[in-house]
């Protein structure tokens, strides 16, 4: 059975950096579209970024488009978020999931996940 295993969080000073990993233990991620989520104290789980099954098209929300970047290599069944000029706003439990099959419709919906990790807290200090 598939299990999302995410792993490098911890805690950075304004303006530093952070790589995130998702792996897929037990399995693979197949040719599904890969989402990194996350969710602040009090607040509700928002989307960070995706890439397609293929690794050749990324998506962003505004709040990290130009700080951060996902990449995958499928190869080594794994997903990075490489994330970049930190501010305190970035706190939050980072969950990666797994998307549909060939395909990156609604990819900013949480609905459209079917397997979650159990999340990666990131803080950042001022």
């Amino acid at each position: 059975q598939v299990q999302l295993v995410e792993s490098g969080g911890g805690l950075v000073q304004l303006g530093g950096s952070l790589r995130l990993a998702c792996a897929a233990s037990g399995g693979t991620f197949g040719s599904r579209t890969v989402g990194w989520f996350r969710q602040a104290p009090g607040k509700e789980r928002e989307f960070v970024a995706a890439i397609s099954w293929n690794g050749f098209t990324p998506y962003y929300s505004d709040s990290v488009k130009g700080r951060f970047t996902i990449s995958r290599d499928n190869a080594k069944n794994t997903v990075s978020l490489q994330m970049n000029s930190l501010t305190p706003e970035d706190t939050a439990v980072y969950y990666c999931a797994r998307g549909p099959p060939f395909s990156t419709v609604r990819y900013s919906r949480d609905e459209s996940y079917d397997l979650w990790g159990q999340g990666t807290q990131v803080t950042v200090s001022s």
